[in-house]
This record gives structure tokens, C-alpha cells and sequence, in this order.
């Protein structure tokens, strides 16, 4: 066997990960540290066997069904990507041309789309309080389907990213991390910047920070979260961080200034992101369907992220890292300076500095959805890992 995979396999056997199988992967924070090592372990498996040109196939059939109810490009082809690395097609749920328009409910489309679905994933991130909220209801529907013998099988849930976490941006964030500092042995005491920045829109999701803080104060991290006044996350998610922090060893911090953010850094993740009590009342304004309320609202929180220009991670706030050098990171797209709008969360030099990295931070997504998946479908992974490299069967045949 290849040294490499045999490495991650053997550290895959010292894991305590069975509580897996079987179950839905919605927020870092409800999973052990052995399972996000776990998750970690198999993404590197699997992409090290696509490297050896090994197929890593356990469907011959079935589907992955995705409901994206708010734009994507990274990730919903992630998502088909990840399906496609295990042998599942992808069947995207449209909801305008499906019955969910004419008020099917949840527990009917769930049990409908699922009857030779292995895995729902779902992004739902627009309105505080029911995205995680919309999954749960789904989860628990096809459960409910499977007991009652309408489904043979219980499709696995994968968060794309919802109102409170977003796990396969910040698992893969955090695999990108590993790599970049040599292993998750060398994070401990590592400081990282979860900063606001300037954007000219305003309605980004919470879930990217608060995933940040929710999954990297697991690692003995010293995390710090930046933002200006009026732009605070959940408090819920701030206390699992400070809880993380205390458990792990690390640190949870919060400061009101950039600057002291990027200080000393060695990562820094500058990204924009809306309000919490903002995006409260948005969630209410359309439950009401108040279009004019809605409009207001974007009014008022455009000039006040204008108030903000100053947010930006330019080449000024970047010497203020370690050295100088601290790893830039973002969830991609950036707001960049005179390339897609005026002022932005970064200039153009910077991020040019940094965009393979970047790209490689965004190349981890697909395998850490596979292996998400992988590790839910099957029963025993180390066996199923060990037959797929023994079998040899090449993903991409050539004479």
C-alpha cells in the first residue's frame, strides 16, 4: 500500500468516530474532536487515492439531492463533485418548478425526493432562525418516512451552509490550515483573525464567522474576532467559542479594531458579513412580505457599512502579522479593490499575492463533503478504505 494512505489509515484506526454512521452532518460544534479529525483523515484518503488514479466508488447507484436557497458556485459544485467521487448523480431541487410552490409541506417533499436518495444537502443561510431549523424539519421527515417503511434507506443531511454554521467551509478552511502549518500538532497557540471588512452589499451571511469561531477554537487556537460596533454574531455561537476556547486550551477574544485584530496574526480571514439584529428583523420583514420595509432596510445598512471603508486588509494591515506573513484566507468571492467594485474587503495586491492559495483553500471543499458522506454511508471505513486500494480499479482508464 502507498506510505501516505497507509499513514492516514493507521491514524484513522486510533479515532473514536462510530457515532458517524448513520448520522447528519449540520454543526462542527455537535461533533467530537475524533470526528472532525476523522472527517480530516478521510478527505486526505480520498483525495490521495485520486492522486493514484484509484477509484473511490461505493455507489453503483443513487442520488445526492441538493436545495440551494441562495446563490452558490463553489459550493454546489462541491457538492456535485463529492457525489460524483463516491458513484452518486446529483438531482438539483428546484423549488419554483416543483409542488413546494403550491404549499407541499416539508415532511412531503422530504419523503417524495428521497425514495432512492442517499444524501440531502441543503444550503438555506438567508433568514435567522430557519435554515438549521428548515434541515432539522427535513431530517427528522425522512427519519419519521424510513420508520414508517415508506423510504428503505435513511438519507444522510449535509449542511451546505444555513443561518448558524456553515461546516463544509470552515472544515475545509481548517484542512487548508492543517496542511499549510505542517499538521493539526502545530496550531496550538496559532493566532487568527476572523475580521470584519467593508463590502459595498450587505446582506452576507453570518454562518462563514461564526462557523470560523465555532470550529477553530477547537484546535487550541488563539482566535480573535474583529468587527465594528452594531456588527456583532449570534451571542450563542460566541459562547460555543468560548467554551471551545476553555476546553481546548486556546483563547476567544473579541476587539473593535482591525488592526488589533491583524496584530501578530498568523492567519487572517478579513470577510464582510451583515448585522445579527439586522438580519433579524430582514427575517421578519419578509415574513411579513414588507417590500418597503425591505428596501429601507438595505438603505440604512449600506451607509452604514459605508461608514466602514476603512475595514480593508491592505498591504499596510498585512505588516502587521507575524512576520509579515500571515496566511490570508477567504471564503470566496472577495470583494477586491478597482477589480470588482471601488473599495472592498481587500486590495487587489494582496489578494494576488495570495490567490493559489486561495484556490487551494477552495480545492479542499469536495473532499471534505465526500468524506462526510463517506463516513455516514459506511459502516466500517478503515475495511472499505483498505478494499478500494487493494481493488486497484483505476478511476481514469488508459491504454
Amino acid at each position: 500500500m502507498d506510505a501516505n494512505l497507509q499513514k492516514l489509515i493507521d491514524t484513522l484506526g486510533s479515532l473514536n468516530f462510530s457515532e458517524m454512521y448513520g448520522s447528519d452532518f449540520l454543526l462542527t460544534w455537535e461533533k467530537t474532536r475524533d470526528e472532525l479529525d476523522a472527517v480530516y483523515t478521510v478527505a486526505d484518503s480520498l483525495r490521495r487515492m485520486r492522486e493514484l488514479n484509484i477509484s473511490t466508488k461505493i455507489f453503483d447507484s443513487g442520488l445526492g439531492i441538493s436545495l440551494f436557497r441562495d446563490n452558490s458556485t463553489r459550493t454546489r459544485f462541491s457538492f456535485a463533485s463529492a457525489c460524483n467521487m463516491l458513484g452518486l448523480e446529483v438531482q438539483d431541487l428546484d423549488e419554483g418548478k416543483s409542488q413546494i410552490a403550491h404549499g407541499e409541506t416539508v415532511r412531503e417533499t422530504a419523503n417524495m425526493i428521497s425514495f432512492m436518495a442517499d444524501i440531502i444537502g441543503i444550503r438555506d443561510d438567508m433568514y435567522i432562525g430557519k435554515g438549521n431549523t428548515y434541515m432539522r424539519e427535513v431530517s427528522h421527515a425522512v427519519r419519521e418516512g424510513h420508520k414508517d417503511g415508506v423510504l428503505e434507506q435513511v438519507p444522510t443531511l449535509v449542511n451546505l451552509q444555513c443561518d448558524i454554521d456553515h461546516p463544509t467551509q470552515s472544515m475545509a478552511d481548517m484542512l487548508h490550515i492543517i496542511h499549510e502549518f505542517g499538521g493539526v500538532e502545530n496550531l496550538k497557540g496559532k493566532k487568527i483573525a476572523m475580521t470584519w471588512a467593508y463590502s459595498p452589499s450587505y446582506g452576507k451571511p453570518l454562518s462563514v464567522p461564526q462557523g470560523i469561531i465555532g470550529l477553530m477554537t477547537r484546535f487550541g487556537m488563539d482566535v480573535t474576532l474583529a468587527h465594528p460596533e452594531g456588527y456583532e454574531v449570534m451571542p450563542e455561537v460566541e459562547e460555543v467559542a468560548r467554551k471551545n476556547a476553555a476546553a481546548s486550551g486556546g483563547t476567544f477574544s473579541k476587539v473593535s479594531s482591525m488592526a488589533e485584530a491583524f496584530q501578530d496574526a498568523d492567519i487572517v480571514y478579513p470577510k464582510s458579513w451583515a448585522p445579527f439584529a439586522a438580519m433579524e428583523k430582514r427575517t421578519v420583514l419578509y415574513g411579513n412580505g414588507d417590500d418597503a420595509g425591505i428596501q429601507a432596510l438595505e438603505k440604512e445598512l449600506l451607509a452604514q457599512n459605508a461608514n466602514h471603508k476603512d475595514w480593508c486588509c491592505t498591504e499596510e494591515m498585512m505588516k502587521l502579522t507575524r512576520d509579515g506573513k500571515a496566511l490570508y484566507m477567504h471564503c470566496l468571492p472577495a470583494d477586491i479593490n478597482d477589480v470588482s467594485c471601488v473599495d472592498g474587503e481587500v486590495v487587489a495586491s494582496v489578494f494576488d499575492r495570495y490567490r493559489a492559495p486561495l484556490y487551494k483553500e477552495a480545492s479542499y471543499k469536495p473532499y471534505i463533503i465526500a468524506a462526510m458522506i463517506f463516513l455516514s454511508k459506511v459502516k466500517d471505513p478503515i475495511a472499505t478504505l483498505k478494499a478500494l486500494e487493494a481493488a486497484q480499479h483505476p478511476r481514469w482508464f488508459q491504454k
